[in-house]
């Protein structure tokens, strides 16, 4: 198992993965090196006690598989007996109705523990699961995490490892399940450190957002494989859901490592992000379900008016009444999300009014609805795209790309918020109210519905949706709603 594990004693396993040294050394104790390019032994330390690697008697660099970075990404690591966490068994997954939240902004604290509250009025509500945007230790305080180094360790200022462990079990003592976001297309700037040690990045490929991480070597797999298991095994979670599976590029390999990644899991619920069309995840990999924002689309483009970007191929009544007929369980569809909201330029939502309807036909839908926190009660304040990058070359060119990318959207032309700047994570932290009505009767009412789905277009703003007994009528003129 990578990374230190106590083995009791008053000793720690230390295994790293660094085919490109010739030695390694921890704690002052040199490991021994075996044929996979692992070096391995046995040192005399305890949890709490913090270590860096030492690569060929140079500069000692942090665990890549790290289980806590306490003093950021550039500080030592830190053991943690992740198998002591004392976490009860989540609920049974099976009527799924998810709820994304983003942990720094879902509470004024911004932690683990100050989400915890907030647990019994979501699952009063219906929902059954949270899904948490990534945790792992990312460059700086704040961010949406798609940029972590440390994948293992949960960021420090959300609460670490500890305080992950207690979210989990009060999430699973008020009777829901927890979804962990995880992300190994790319990892965020600071890669030379894992660099340093083998190849983990490959030239043969390309991402948007990073250097793609090479997965014909067995150590990069198990970096990752050994990550989602530790979430599973050690922190009990319920499922994980892979961000843009389509940037893992794993085809010269017998076994994809994302079909491998579920086998390892067993029973915990996986769920790809995988662009549209393209149902390899579900089809091919074994994964339960994967992202399908088409109905989004269309239904953010016809109560909107947009035709930017890629909602110009919809707009039309005629558009939400298709992808509504597409709905199946195997897809994850939403009203909004954190891409869907965060990546506008001022990361505006939709109006509540707007939202209730797209939300109605998401839950009415015979896909597993994710909720958008916020949605449950109508938050009106935006979730922006926010950064605290240490490196002033890469917070500057963060600042400029975000600028550049809304040149070209005829319909925006006011200023992008500066990523950098603490401000726009706080504007983008929940003003909580109670549950809407409208909300929980909605929840409550898919529950009872069958798998039939009839839709029908009235006229060019109004549509039919029939599920056995149960009729909801959608108005996007009047932005109105009638269930019966």
């Amino acid at each position: 198992m990578l990374g230190a594990v106590p083995v009791g004693d008053g000793l720690v396993e230390f295994e790293v993965w660094a085919p490109n040294a010739r030695s390694v050394s921890v704690l002052g104790h040199e490991l021994e090196r075996g044929d996979d390019g692992v070096f391995s032994g046995r040192v005399e330390a305890r949890p709490g006690d913090d270590y860096r690697f030492r690569l060929d008697g140079g500069e000692e660099r942090p665990d890549p598989c790290s289980r806590c970075q306490p003093e950021g990404v550039r500080g030592p690591s830190r053991i943690v007996d992740t198998q002591e966490f004392d976490i009860r068994p989540g609920p049974k997954l099976d009527a799924l109705v998810i709820y994304e939240l983003h942990v720094g902004t879902f509470s004024r604290e911004g932690t683990f523990d100050a989400a915890v509250p907030r647990f019994g009025d979501l699952a009063a509500a219906g929902i059954t699961a949270v899904e948490v945007m990534p945790i792992a230790s990312f460059p700086g305080e704040r961010g949406w995490g798609y940029d972590g180094l440390y994948t293992s360790a949960p960021h420090p200022a959300y609460g670490g490892p500890e305080g992950f462990a207690r979210f989990v079990d009060a999430a699973h003592a008020a009777g829901l399940g927890v979804i962990l976001d995880v992300v190994y297309n790319h990892v965020g700037p600071g890669d030379e450190a894992l660099d340093a040690f083998g190849p983990y990045f490959t030239t043969r490929h390309e991402t948007f957002w990073g250097k793609a991480i090479d997965y014909t070597h067995r150590g990069v797999r198990e970096w990752a494989l050994q990550n989602a298991g530790l979430w599973v095994r050690d922190y009990e979670v319920d499922g994980l859901r892979l961000d843009a599976v389509h940037a893992i590029f794993d085809d010269e390999s017998q076994l994809h490592v994302c079909a491998e990644l579920k086998q390892r899991v067993g029973g915990a619920v996986v769920i790809s992000e995988m662009e549209i069309g393209n149902l390899r995840p579900v089809e091919e990999w074994g994964h339960d379900a994967q992202w399908e924002d088409t109905l989004h689309h269309a239904l953010h483009a016809l109560l909107t008016g947009e035709r930017d970007g890629y909602y110009e191929p919809y707009g039309s009544i005629e558009d939400v009444a298709r992808e509504l007929r597409r709905t199946e369980p195997r897809f994850v569809a939403c009203a909004q999300n954190h891409d869907q909201v965060g990546n506008r330029a001022v990361g505006d939502r939709l109006m509540p009014e707007q939202d209730r309807v797209a939300l109605s036909a998401v839950l009415f839908s015979r896909s597993t609805p994710l909720v958008f926190m916020g949605e449950e009660y109508g938050e009106t304040r935006p979730f922006q795209f926010f950064t605290d990058h240490i490196d002033p070359a890469i917070a500057e060119a963060t600042r400029e790309g975000r600028k550049q990318e809304f040149e070209r959207f005829e319909s925006f032309k006011d200023e992008v918020p500066d990523p950098q700047a603490e401000e726009t994570f706080e504007r983008s932290k929940l003003e909580p109210r109670p549950v809407a009505g409208w909300f929980r009767d909605a929840v409550a009412l898919r529950r009872e519905l069958p798998d039939e789905l009839e839709v029908e277009v009235l006229d060019e703003s109004r549509l039919v949706a029939r599920r056995g007994p149960h009729t909801l009528t959608l108005d996007f003129d009047a932005l109105t709603i009638e269930r019966s």
